[in-house]
C-alpha cells in the first residue's frame, strides 16, 4: 500500500497553494479537496496536475465541497433534482479521471433524513457507480458520524446489495467519532474498502497527525493486509490539529515508515 495526504489539511489556504506546500514538503500522492465551482473546471486542473507531473507525483481521490448537501442531492425524494445532480456529480468523476485518481468520496444521507429504504439508498448509490464506470472513476462511500454510513450492518448490507457495483473509503477517526470499532467497520467494507483517511487519536483529541498521538499503527496496517488492502492511506486531519509544517514533515516519514516499509 501506498501513503499519501489530503489538501483539506491545509484549508483555507486556496487548493493549488496547499498542493504546492505539501508537495514542497515532499509528499507525493494526494486527494484533492475541490472547495468551489472553479475548481473543476478544465483550466484549474491543468494546473493541479501541471504541479504534480512536475513532481512526478499523482491523485488517488477527490472530495466535493457538496458534501454536506448530498442528503438532498443524490439521495432525496425530487427526481428532478436528482438527475441535476447526478449529472454535476459526474464532472466530479470526470474530474478524478482526469487528474489520473480513481475515487470520488461521498458522503451521502444523515440518519433519519429523507424517505429512502436502505435497499433504495444502495440502488441510488449503484446507478452513481455506473456512471463512475463511464467516466473512469467512481463514487466510494466513506463510513461518516451520524450518517446513515456510520452503522457497518448498513456498510455491510449495501456491499452484499451491490456486490462490484460499489466502493468504501475507511475513515478512522470517523469510526472513533461514531463509537465503532475501526475493525468492525472495515471488515464490513471487506474487499470493497479502496480507500482510506488516516488521523492518530489520544486522550481527549480524535483527529491528530499520524504519529502524534496513540493508535497502534501497526495494528491498523495488519487489518488491512487481511484484506488484501493495496491501495492508499491518506492522511487527512484539519489545519487546527498541527502548528508547524515540520509535524506534516515528521508524519510524512512515520507513514511511510508504517505502511510502505517491509515487514522484516
Amino acid at each position: 500500500m501506498k501513503t499519501g495526504i489530503s489538501t483539506a489539511c491545509l484549508y483555507p489556504l486556496e487548493t493549488e497553494r496547499s498542493l504546492a506546500a505539501l508537495l514542497e514538503i515532499g509528499y507525493r500522492r494526494f486527494e484533492v479537496f475541490f472547495n468551489c465551482m472553479e475548481e473543476i473546471e478544465q483550466p484549474f486542473l491543468q494546473e493541479l496536475k501541471r504541479q504534480a507531473d512536475s513532481y512526478g507525483a499523482t491523485f488517488v481521490s477527490v472530495h466535493p465541497f457538496t458534501s454536506a448537501a448530498e442528503s438532498s442531492l443524490l439521495f432525496g425524494d425530487y427526481p428532478r433534482r436528482t438527475k441535476e445532480a447526478f449529472d454535476f456529480y459526474r464532472r466530479y468523476m470526470a474530474a478524478a479521471a482526469y487528474l489520473g485518481g480513481k475515487y470520488v468520496v461521498i458522503h451521502g444521507q444523515p440518519q433519519g433524513h429523507g424517505k429512502l429504504s436502505d435497499q433504495g439508498y444502495w440502488e441510488r448509490f449503484g446507478e452513481l457507480y455506473n456512471l463512475g464506470a463511464q467516466e473512469g472513476a467512481y463514487p466510494a462511500q466513506e463510513n461518516v458520524r451520524q450518517h446513515r454510513s456510520a452503522n457497518p450492518q448498513f456498510i455491510s448490507g449495501m456491499k452484499n446489495y451491490l456486490g462490484e457495483n460499489c466502493a468504501f473509503v475507511l475513515d478512522v477517526k470517523q469510526c472513533c467519532l461514531s463509537g465503532v470499532e475501526i475493525s468492525e467497520m472495515a471488515s464490513a467494507m471487506g474487499m470493497r474498502l479502496v480507500h482510506v483517511h488516516l488521523s492518530d487519536c489520544a486522550e481527549g483529541a480524535s483527529c491528530l497527525l499520524p504519529g502524534a498521538g496513540c493508535r497502534d499503527f501497526q495494528e491498523l496496517r495488519q487489518l488491512l493486509e487481511k484484506l488484501s488492502f493495496s491501495g492508499t492511506v491518506v492522511t487527512e486531519v484539519y489545519r487546527d490539529n498541527f502548528s508547524q509544517a515540520d509535524e506534516l514533515k515528521n508524519s510524512l516519514y512515520f507513514t511511510k515508515k508504517v505502511f510502505e516499509t517491509p515487514f522484516s
